[in-house]
């Protein structure tokens, strides 16, 4: 790895010659499709020739037929018909702009899609204008990346590393994900699968969908090919970036991979591998993104399709769309068959949100329902803080699969590795810490005794659910007859209403004038009934005040005779239950109140445990009963520490108090 950080430390110098016509933030639109032209230029070199002159011969057929002969001829999966190369582009000074287009314009269609999305012809034309195209073409002459100098791996780590000096300015959500990262996630992955890390010649297959620059599957490949060389790990990946997307299939074609398993588009509303399922399934999506601008075929789809769709269980909401990534990961491994009884292993690195965030029933709730109750969670990694070069967020590592081991169905794996890192000894961003290989081996090694420890909790899948139940209490009234109350009916809607009409014209007036008339002789009416007399039984009182309506010769609809009980009512503790029907009391909706019952536990002796001891008149709505799940995962490694006593705090500021004393008087003389 001798040239990975020389070669960095190059192109990053020639970045400086852009300062001026370019910001710091806009460099990586000049230098990350340069870096991989260069290396197409110098992979291409040996066989540019003999490709030139059978591009003379085939030139009358056409170029999808033409392509694979010439890239067989080239010996990679991309060829360039142009005559232009690096040196002799700087030949012809004057005319370098057209010539490199010329030049771009020679490459194969995979190899030119790539550079389409680099949108690098607006690029030559800023540098052009700036007289920059010729000294930065020049120094990019300079760098030596030939395959013999540099490998495939060490030009994957070349990109990355451009990559996350260029991003340093992109938002937190956005974040570039350190290799050792990726390495522990993959440690993870590939933890428990016998076959993939000694089989001779097995071949699995490895899906990204939000890849990046397609970091996770190098290091996976990278990984893989550590334990089994024999072994081949075919990666697919979708991205939305252009300029990611770009490198990540310039990446995969540099290997001799097939490129056209790097897709672009948004894998949320604009799945690139639909129906399309495989082994090994990694992410690390934007955390906190909102997604509302595509919401409506993701909502869509979720209601049309339901579980024949993506996202069968729910989706949360718009402000934060991890958890859909993850749906969308589960729709992709392979169900467990006689054909591939391994069925399908997942790993994904989310913030705490979702762990918990959604009450009972919501979208977020539903979905940790739903993989929780299929028994999909094998294990929860916490991570260190400060792992990442723009977010010191908390993170976790979640591991799922179709096909746990005998030991560890309907079990839930908790590991806290927030202490499992060490300083950096030069921050890069806000990544401060990182995790050693010592740590990541640590870490594996007791993800895979599945033993509990300081660190490690193990849980039954229901520990996590519960009932939400709501509490009811029952409404007590008492209603009084006081020219302080028949001011309040005077503000009820209803009796506001008498007073208005849709009518126009004189109908309408004279509704009006109706209505007036019998608000006066309702006021007129209780003020005839006032009294100090405090009535505590609302049917008891509704009564009274309906032969008082019937006496005066009004007609009272129910709605007006509710916002009059109401204006002469208050909140009585002391009064009668007031009550729906015979039997059924009604609802106080100002005390209800919810309780979380674990779903281990019986619902009723919970109730009397903890609710009936407190309010002895309350009952359970069962019609509002509903199941939740969460992960407090922060809670079950909670270690309690006492306070200090107030005899050591006093003694304490007494001495701060002698010290300052004696200061003072060196201060004072």
């Amino acid at each position: 790895m001798i040239n990975f950080q020389d070669k960095v430390s190059f192109i990053w110098s020639i970045a400086e010659v852009l300062r001026g016509p370019y910001k710091p933030e806009d460099y990586g639109k000049v230098i990350l499709p340069l870096a991989v032209l260069r290396r197409f230029d110098c992979v291409l070199e040996s066989t540019k020739e003999e490709v030139l002159e059978n591009f003379e011969k085939f030139k009358a057929m056409n170029e999808d037929a033409r392509e694979p002969i010439l890239n067989r001829i080239a010996k990679q999966n991309f060829h360039n018909t142009s005559k232009y190369n690096f040196a002799n582009l700087l030949t012809d000074a004057d005319n370098i702009a057209d010539n490199l287009r010329d030049y771009i314009n020679g490459f194969s269609k995979t190899a030119r899609d790539i550079m389409d999305h680099f949108d690098f012809d607006r690029q030559i034309d800023k540098m052009d204008q700036n007289d920059l195209l010729y000294l930065t073409i020049k120094r990019f002459s300079e760098l030596d990346l030939h395959p013999e100098v540099v490998t495939n791996v060490e030009m994957g780590y070349i990109f990355e590393e451009l990559i996350r000096r260029f991003s340093e300015h992109a938002e937190a959500g956005d974040h570039y994900t350190p290799r050792e990262v990726v390495r522990l996630m993959v440690s993870l992955l590939f933890l428990h699968d016998d076959d993939i890390l000694t089989k001779h010649g097995i071949t699995q297959t490895l899906y990204d969908c939000a890849a990046g620059t397609g970091g996770m599957g190098s290091v996976a490949q990278e990984y893989l090919h550590e334990l089994n060389p024999t072994a081949d790990l075919e990666f697919f990946a979708q991205e939305i970036n252009g300029e990611s997307y770009a490198i990540c299939k310039a990446d995969i074609l540099i290997k001799g991979a097939d490129a056209k398993n790097i897709r672009l588009g948004n894998t949320l509303s604009n799945d690139q591998f639909k129906g399309e399922k495989f082994d090994y399934l990694i992410t690390n999506p934007p955390y906190g993104v909102d997604w509302k601008s595509y919401e409506k075929p993701i909502k869509a789809e979720h209601e049309e399709l339901g579980y024949n769709g993506r996202f069968g269980p729910g989706t949360p909401r718009t402000s934060d769309g991890q958890l859909l990534f993850l749906l969308h990961l589960i729709s992709k491994m392979k169900p467990v068959t006689p054909e591939n009884p391994q069925g399908s292993r997942l790993a994904i690195i989310m913030n705490g949100s979702p762990l918990f965030t959604g009450d009972a029933g919501s979208g977020e709730s539903e979905i940790r329902r739903y993989v929780l109750e299929n028994d999909l969670v094998e294990g929860i990694v916490a991570m260190p803080n400060d792992l990442f070069y723009n977010t010191g967020i908390a993170t976790y590592i979640w591991i799922l699969t179709n096909n746990k081991s005998a030991n560890r169905k309907g079990k839930v794996q908790l590991v806290n590795a927030v202490d499992f890192s060490r300083k950096m000894k030069k921050s890069l961003g806000s990544k401060r810490n990182e995790i050693s290989q010592e740590q990541i081996d640590e870490i594996v090694r007791m993800y895979g005794d599945f033993k509990e420890s300081e660190y490690v909790k193990i849980f039954d899948n229901e520990d996590f659910g519960y009932h939400k139940i709501t509490v009811e209490r029952p409404l007590r009234l008492n209603f009084v007859i006081s020219e302080e109350r028949i001011q309040r009916i005077q503000e009820e809607k209803a009796f506001q209403n008498l007073a208005t009409s849709k009518k126009k014209g004189e109908s309408g007036l004279a509704e009006i004038e109706a209505g007036k008339s019998q608000q006066d002789k309702i006021i007129e009416t209780l003020r005839s009934m006032t009294s100090e007399q405090v009535y505590k039984n609302r049917d008891e009182f509704t009564k009274i005040l309906k032969e008082a309506v019937k006496q005066a010769d009004l007609t009272v609809a129910a709605p007006l005779l509710k916002a009059v009980l109401n204006a002469l009512s208050e909140k009585d503790e002391t009064a009668d239950i007031c009550m729906k029907n015979k039997t059924e009391a009604e609802p106080d909706v100002d005390l209800r109140d919810t309780e979380n019952v674990p779903l281990k536990e019986d619902i009723s002796k919970y109730f009397e445990r903890e609710v009936l001891p407190h309010v002895p008149d309350a009952w359970i709505d069962e019609s509002k009963t509903k199941v939740g799940y969460e992960i407090p995962f922060t809670q079950q490694f909670y270690k309690f520490t006492a306070l200090r006593s107030s005899e050591e705090i006093m003694f304490e500021i007494k001495e701060l108090e002698v010290g300052i004393a004696e200061q003072l008087k060196k201060v004072f003389g």
